[in-house]
């Protein structure tokens, strides 16, 4: 049953006028709604709660976010619309489509991750447990809005709505020098991106006059000579602030030294939730409401695919293994690079159809899972290595045979080499659409990227085989490991079983690659 959110209720009186009063589909809010109330939830409840009842608020927050991805479920036929336009019922603020609900699970399912991954690191580490969940869930929020969002308006806030607790959280730890730095530095590159990307809407918005993303597609088919200058520099701008989402060089910088000093699971958060909120965006206003300026965003996204890749894989490849906070880096770089490949598809949309995009949403929900797993096995090793050396993993196997089998195998899926079948049929995939596109240039590239990145996948995944080496215990780290809490194990087999499903059954995901996720 499709639901539209114009009530088709006019006015008494001779002119019959429409009404402006609009029936909300709540139903098709709820994946943002339910995460956005639990949020204030447990900011209030925090003011009465004794500190030894403290992770019942985290235990909330993991229910809440279950929820969330619960509500998903009815809404599965994707013909769900709210906030539309009463002269134009096809132009709707909010649209739960086949896009939206794949985006918002994998936004809603990797924070329900998070949350598994926080729920020792906030008791452990004694970060305020109130204000921290009050700040996950309203990101949460955030990037569950910004995949159904279909105007510039309101994917700019829910792009700050999810931004700007992340800043906090990145932070959050009290008296971290590099902390405050790494928030600092995420903060003021993040504001400057948002305030270009706003000057680019109100360019858009002088030359079209509507902040809808189909009427603006329609109004951009036909500029005045006069305001084509002014039309070609708002689609610019407004891609910056995507772009720096999606940590596409150059607006990468931020990254390595962001992930350092956030803790752990924000880490992970941002490496893939974050970077989706960054490729939805940029999806919506280049393949919905700038087609007609494809000859500007194509080939700009496609420089963008091969120098992301490429400066990612090189920079990952330079970590040295034994340095401190080298493992964190490494996962830091390699979300460059794979960011580089996210790319491709959607610079490849400009030469093609708008098809290609799903090449895209398959390959985000691999890399979702393996990544936030990466993530999972990386917290239960810092809890006696605390100094995040790749070095540290050396004879895991010997250690916890069960952990480093399942980090081998999320390290071969983001390599693309068997048996993470999933990996490599995600990167052929993407391989694909550059190829069909005519973007051979492109392929090529790529190529030589996934070879460069073999090499550290490779070198990581053989350590944790190798035998530890004698007095290899460092600075501050303790001997012995400690048994595993249970909330991070389970996110460490969530992860890990959807990766291994996902190999044995890819088409689960690489059907998106083969038709429209948008309502035609």
């Amino acid at each position: 049953m499709t639901v539209l959110s114009v009530a088709a209720v006019t006015a008494p009186g001779p002119a019959s006028a429409p009404s402006l009063v609009q029936s909300v589909d709540w139903l098709a809010l709820a994946p943002v709604v339910i995460p956005a109330a639990v949020a204030l939830v447990v900011l209030v409840a925090d003011l009465f709660t004794a500190p030894k009842h403290k992770p019942l608020l985290g235990w909330l927050s993991v229910a809440g976010l279950a929820a969330a991805v619960a509500t998903l479920l009815p809404l599965r036929a994707g013909d769900h619309a709210t906030f539309c336009l009463t002269g134009d019922a096809a132009a709707c603020s909010y649209t739960a489509d086949h896009f939206a609900l794949v985006v918002q699970f994998l936004v809603l399912a990797g924070a329900l991750v998070t949350a598994l991954l926080s729920v020792t690191a906030v008791h452990e580490t004694r970060m305020p447990a109130g204000e921290y969940w009050f700040l996950l869930l309203s990101s949460s929020a955030g990037a569950a809005l910004l995949p159904a969002a279909r105007d510039l308006a309101t994917l700019i806030v829910a792009l700050e709505v999810a931004s700007l607790p992340a800043f906090a959280l990145v932070g959050m730890r009290r008296g971290d020098r590099l902390s405050s730095e790494a928030a600092l530095k995420f903060f003021l590159s993040s504001v400057t991106a948002t305030a270009v990307s706003l000057l680019g809407v109100s360019f858009v918005y002088a030359t079209t006059g509507s902040l809808h993303l189909t009427q603006v597609a329609d109004r951009l088919e036909d500029v005045p000579a006069q305001l084509d200058t002014l039309a070609m520099a708002g689609v610019a701008l407004t891609l910056v602030g995507f772009a720096f989402k999606t940590a596409a060089v150059p607006f990468h910088f931020w990254v390595p030294d962001t992930y350092v000093g956030a803790p752990l699971p924000i880490a992970g958060y941002l490496s893939v939730i974050g970077k989706a909120v960054g490729f939805t965006g940029l999806i919506l206003v280049t393949v919905i409401a700038f087609p007609a300026y494809s000859e500007i965003w194509g080939p700009a996204l496609a420089v963008l695919a091969a120098l992301t890749m490429t400066v990612g894989n090189v920079a990952a490849l330079r970590q040295a293994a034994d340095r401190a906070n080298s493992a964190v880096r490494l996962l830091a770089w390699s979300s460059v690079g794979q960011a580089g490949y996210l790319l491709v598809p959607i610079a490849a949309a400009a030469y093609t159809e708008r098809d290609q995009i799903g090449s895209t949403v398959a390959y985000a929900l691999m890399y979702g899972a393996v990544n936030l797993g990466a993530f999972a096995v990386a917290a239960l090793v810092a809890r006696t290595k605390p100094l995040h050396r790749i070095d540290d993993y050396r004879g895991l196997y010997a250690e916890r045979p069960l952990t480093a089998l399942t980090m081998a195998f999320f390290l071969l899926c983001l390599a693309g080499l068997p048996p993470g079948i999933i990996g490599l049929f995600a990167k052929v995939t993407v391989f694909r659409s550059a190829v069909d596109a005519g973007l051979g240039w492109l392929a090529v590239v790529m190529a030589v990227n996934v070879v460069i990145a073999l090499y550290y996948y490779l070198r990581w995944t053989a350590l944790l085989f190798r035998p530890a080496a004698t007095g290899d215990a460092g600075a501050g780290q303790a001997p012995a490991a400690s048994p595993a809490p249970w909330p991070v194990t389970v996110a460490i087999l969530l992860t890990g079983v959807t990766a291994l499903v996902l190999s044995g059954a890819p088409q689960l995901v690489l059907r998106f690659a083969s038709g429209s996720l948008f309502p035609q």
